[in-house]
């Protein structure tokens, strides 16, 4: 028989390592505008486009990306609240997303 007194703990899964939720992060709200800038630094000369300013949830982000990615024909990813799209034609960028029904300007050098 066991015994009460004398049992020891040898398993739980009450807590130990278990990294806790990180809270979503909230949507920034810009001030309705989408700004395209060409980026270079930190990226070996190579350049990408930073689109800025959607206010969009993280998931519709990602689809927003992969459409822009696909008629652009080049890569890309998403950071944060930024899409990145690889190159420079920022004027075909900027067409593609005034057709979406977005207010565009292009931003930086």
């Amino acid at each position: 028989m066991i015994s009460n007194n004398n049992s020891q703990l040898v398993f739980s899964t009450d807590g130990g390592r278990v990294a806790p939720e990180k809270p979503q992060l909230a949507v920034p709200q810009g001030d309705g505008i989408v700004r395209i800038k060409m980026e270079r630094k930190g990226r070996k000369g190579k350049g990408a486009m930073v689109i800025t300013g959607l206010g969009m949830e993280p998931a519709k982000l990602k689809l927003l990306a992969a459409e822009l990615k696909k008629k652009m024909g080049c890569g890309g990813a998403v950071k944060e609240f930024d899409i990145e799209i690889q190159g420079d034609d920022r004027d075909k960028l900027k067409a593609l997303l005034e057709q979406k029904g977005h207010k565009v300007k292009l931003a930086g050098g």
